[in-house]
């Protein structure tokens, strides 16, 4: 079931033999087995991908479902076992990739025993990764508004506008938001929670957002934002070092940085392993500290 729904998430039978790490005939042999076992096909062609069929599409939802539970009584066994070993999944958004590593090097430190399979990606996927209970806790920078999840805050999460050091706002201090509307912005793509928080601020103050690109990553922002490209606006966890060593300046703008917060989630219904509990007490903790300290 693992196999068939990472075949259905992809679209390919060898990207899903790449993210497994196994070859493709292994997973074109399981999908065989599983449709022999039904005696109706689960996928057919198009072009040099597949789809669902059907049935696939109905086969998916239970299969989903059924991992959940899997994973429930995991954390059932798990609980006999205490803090000694076992495993989670963690999805974290991919701003939250700059300060994870440090973390979870930390709790590895206190909890040896405890493996972590680490997912990184927009909050958009991150999130349909928690609704499809393949996360069991999840990092992100808001909580989820449509999803009955539990969300704690651990840290805090500083947003700027940041800029080339020779751009010229920023010689000038306390600048209206409004002095923003003559610039472009290199921006996140949509489904990025920074997008999604840019775009709110920009909203409540009237603002008008010029992008001058979109870009899949922080790090392609920050070397366009360091080339001249255009302003950005990025969680200031992000761009320590470059802020540090004059790479990269932060423009002073009324009421900026915003200040949000960084929240470890899980689904309200989720049973909890040892190991993911031990995570998120580690977190809610120790994280805030730990954080402000390393950065």
């Amino acid at each position: 079931m693992h196999t068939f729904a990472e075949v259905a998430r992809q679209g390919s039978v060898s990207k899903a033999a790449q993210k497994l790490f196994v070859t493709q005939p292994a997973v074109s042999m399981q999908l065989r087995q599983l449709e022999e076992a039904f005696g109706l096909p689960l996928f057919e062609p198009v072009g040099r991908n597949i789809r669902l069929t059907q049935a696939g599409e109905e086969f998916l939802t239970q299969a989903l479902k059924a991992l959940g539970e899997f994973k429930n009584l995991e954390a059932l066994m798990a609980e006999h076992l205490g803090m000694r070993r076992g495993r989670f999944d963690l999805a974290v958004v991919s701003t939250a990739k700059y300060f994870v590593p440090m973390l979870l090097v930390r709790f590895g430190r206190q909890f040896p025993g405890i493996e972590v399979q680490l997912k990184i990606d927009n909050r958009e996927n991150v999130l349909s990764w928690l609704a499809r209970n393949e996360a069991d806790l999840v990092v992100m920078g808001r909580a989820p508004d449509d999803l009955p999840c539990e969300a704690v805050p651990f840290a805090t999460n500083p947003l700027g506008i940041v800029a080339a050091p020779n751009h010229p706002l920023v010689r000038r201090k306390q600048l209206a938001f409004s002095a923003l509307r003559d610039h472009r912005f290199v921006v996140r793509e949509p489904g990025s929670g920074t997008r999604a928080a840019m775009e709110r601020l920009f909203a409540e103050h009237g603002t008008p957002l010029h992008v001058a690109m979109e870009m899949p990553s922080n790090e392609t922002i920050k070397q366009a934002v360091m080339a001249g490209m255009g302003l950005s606006f990025l969680s200031l966890r992000t761009v320590r070092h470059e802020l540090a060593s004059g790479h990269m300046a932060l423009i002073d703008v009324e009421g900026m940085p915003q200040v949000g917060h960084w929240y470890v989630t899980h689904l309200q219904h989720k049973k909890l392993s040892p190991g993911a509990r031990a995570f998120k007490e580690f977190l809610i903790e120790q994280a805030g500290g730990l954080m402000d300290s390393w950065s």
